[in-house]
């Protein structure tokens, strides 16, 4: 490949079908839109429809199409019903966001096996199911972009959710897993690693005067990052511009884990 191959095509996923677990809501919605927008086709598999329209909507405006299902990601069957629905309705599986997570929290004594099983089997289990049945798709095609939605927990401690951290900790490791598993087939996996965005999901967070200021201390940018301040990470990773990085966890955090 000559320098002068390059263009800015290299960034464009049109003719790419992608799906995003969680896709309709927070980051999620962002990470579906953003790849909706470079131009791929999108399934969007969600516990909960409720932002389904918006999402839908936004999709719309992009003259990409959307699927989106309704189903629980956990449940047996459910990711090879999604990646087949997938090829299905959009005629192939070129991307995968690992986007699905919960976060259950309690105290270090009180913190249950519930808790745990609960946040396993949504953040860690699923995401392996899914890369290894998209993974097979992509093995045959010989193409095919994994991105799993990691933490700046994939790097820390963290208190009052153990499972969060090592579920954060584990999807990194899964990443580098699948790199290893299915690079020579052109696959590349790759993850993100967000930092403090203002979301619905961190507005108590914003709120709090100590909390604020805690993100504020960690975050040399000193402020908290917008949601289309992540979108661009998830296109590149998704594109052929990315297609020599394989392996990495990509933190978009306004350099939060330099301090």
């Amino acid at each position: 490949m000559e320098i002068t191959d390059f263009s800015m095509d290299y960034f464009s996923l049109k003719g790419k079908n992608a799906i995003i677990t969680g896709g309709n809501r927070g980051l999620g919605q962002a990470f579906t839109v953003a790849l909706a927008k470079a131009g791929a086709n999108v399934l969007v598999p969600s516990i909960d429809s409720s932002g389904d329209e918006d999402t839908r909507r936004l999709v719309a405006e992009t003259g990409s199409k959307s699927v989106f299902m309704q189903i629980d990601i956990t449940r047996d069957g459910a990711p090879k019903e999604i990646v087949e629905n997938c090829v299905n309705e959009l005629g192939s599986v070129d991307i995968l966001v690992n986007n699905a997570g919960i976060c259950l929290c309690g105290d270090f004594p009180d913190f249950t096996r519930e808790q745990w099983d609960k946040m396993i089997a949504v953040n860690l289990t699923a995401a392996f199911e899914l890369s290894n049945t998209a993974g097979k798709y992509m093995k045959e095609q010989k193409s095919g972009k994994i991105i799993n939605i990691c933490s700046m927990f994939s790097f820390l401690g963290g208190r009052q959710s153990p499972a969060y951290g090592v579920t954060k900790h584990g999807i990194a490791g899964l990443t580098k897993v699948y790199c290893d598993e299915l690079g020579e087939y052109n696959v590349q996996s790759n993850g993100i690693a967000p930092g403090y965005f203002k979301t619905e999901v961190t507005k108590a967070r914003q709120a709090d005067p100590k909390g604020n200021q805690w993100v504020m201390d960690h975050a040399p940018v000193n402020r908290w990052g917008d949601v289309a301040e992540l979108m661009g990470a998830c296109v590149f990773l998704a594109s052929k511009a990315s297609d020599f990085i394989n392996g990495v966890i990509l933190p978009v955090d306004g350099g939060f884990l330099v301090r």
